[in-house]
């Protein structure tokens, strides 16, 4: 078997958000949810998966050049809830309000990355709080949260993280950030 890594593009939290993302999801108690550990929280820009380290290069130099053509943005929370579909949800995420900057930034790094970019459904910015066991049936009448205040996250550097799996959570470690810089 080739010896792979697992990669991802993603933007790290302030301890502020990580903070008040943990306390949101303490509202969701189903024993069938696997709350994630604080360090794991992250907002994902583009998952690229398994590759072979020899390609880490050319990945490094394509993120770079993307992030020098993108400045930096602001996402707003909405709210925290089941998703991503509402009916079958299969995990708990926070969810951000729409942002063209960041639907930007998703794409150019999939057009960039991805061996053939696939046919592109709409990005939507979201942290992951936790997941559903797979061997039960997913929780009913799971709330909604709105926080009571304005939570945002300004995003000027984001980074390729490697993923290691492991047991019960992956381990996660940046390998390389990148400023946000377009010059305007």
């Amino acid at each position: 078997m080739t010896n792979t890594i697992r990669l991802f593009v993603a933007a790290a939290l302030p301890p502020a958000l990580k903070k008040h993302l943990s306390e949101a999801v303490g509202h969701f108690t189903d024993p069938v949810i696997r709350v994630l550990p604080e360090e794991n929280l992250h907002l994902t820009l583009y998952f690229i998966g398994n590759v072979p380290p020899s390609e880490l290069p050319r990945i490094k130099q394509s993120i770079q050049q993307v992030a020098q053509n993108h400045a930096p943005f602001t996402l707003e929370l909405e709210q925290t809830e089941p998703g991503p579909k509402p009916k079958s949800p299969r995990l708990i995420w926070a969810r951000f309000a729409q942002s063209t900057p960041f639907e930007n930034l998703s794409r150019d790094l999939t057009n960039a990355l991805a061996p053939q970019p696939p046919a592109r459904q709409k990005a939507i910015a979201h942290i992951t709080l936790a997941r559903f066991r797979k061997d039960k049936p997913a929780p009913k009448g799971l709330p909604n949260i709105a926080p009571d205040t304005p939570v945002s996250l300004a995003v000027d550097t984001i980074g390729l993280w490697q993923s290691e799996i492991t047991s019960p959570h992956p381990r996660y470690s940046v390998l390389e950030t990148y400023s946000l810089s377009q010059n305007q």
